[in-house]
């Protein structure tokens, strides 16, 4: 059994998590008990999902989704006291981590969306590695915008909304999971032949026709399962805890 403070600064050490500015708390969120064992990751913490800490009898739920988002608002009613009067009862920890998940590089959302679609990374477009959220990169082998959606239905098991901004190949691809639609115009800057992101707004879809970059939004849920269970892993690997990955269902 591990001491909380243990593993939140392994985290916060890896993720670097102190030097992004973000919207959110990135850290302990809710205090638990001060020992941990069992690790429970998953992307949001839903009701769900904390529903599910509390069966397994998880000490520490993990995820990228937490609470305590920027201009949300700061009564504790409803939804928001029922997921944390169930945290608060069990004793479980809640640790949440967002754009430093994204931007890791080897254990971040993007990391890993692009280890999962096979894609050669060659770096990012507004930043160093593990710093940088728009990353650039190439396929395994050039294909079409229909070939793309269709390589991303089979990896994610999710059929993206496909946006075609030209009839060319695609050779150089950029991405960002979650909702990232408004980078496209960094990733058309960048010579991106096709932009990948979760979201997709109105104004995507006229973007991309108009700057002449194939876009799709494969699922925010769907493009950001794999960070958190990378880090839970990780977790697991380097402080002994013992860990388990749940993913509750989301069409998103």
């Amino acid at each position: 059994m591990l001491a909380r403070h243990q593993l939140i600064d392994a985290c916060d050490a890896e993720l670097r998590a102190a030097q992004f500015k973000d919207y959110t708390l990135n850290g302990l969120q809710v205090a638990g008990r001060e020992r941990v064992a069992r690790v429970m990751s998953g992307v949001t913490a839903c009701q769900a999902l904390v529903d599910e800490a509390v069966a397994w009898e998880a000490d520490l739920l993990l995820v990228h989704h937490g609470y305590f988002w920027k201009n949300e608002p700061v009564a504790i009613t409803g939804m928001k006291r029922r997921r944390l009067a169930t945290l608060l009862a069990n004793d479980i920890n809640l640790l949440a981590y967002h754009l430093p998940l994204d931007a890791h590089a080897s254990l971040g959302n993007n990391a890993c969306l692009a280890q999962r679609l096979d894609f050669r990374v060659s770096g990012c477009a507004d930043g160093e590695l593990g710093d940088g959220l728009i990353w650039l990169g190439e396929p395994s082998s050039a294909m079409d915008t229909t070939a793309m959606g269709q390589h991303l239905a089979t990896v994610l098991n999710r059929e993206p909304t496909v946006i075609s901004g030209h009839d060319r190949e695609i050779r150089r691809i950029a991405w960002c999971t979650g909702g990232a639609q408004d980078m496209i115009a960094q990733a058309a800057d960048a010579g991106a032949d096709a932009f990948i992101s979760g979201e997709i707004s109105e104004r995507t879809t006229h973007l991309a026709r108009e700057m002449g970059i194939s876009y799709f939004a494969a699922g925010h849920h769907a493009t950001e399962r794999y960070g958190v269970q990378a880090l839970g892993e990780w977790l697991a690997k380097e402080q002994g805890v013992e860990h388990r990955f749940v993913d509750i269902d989301n069409p998103a």
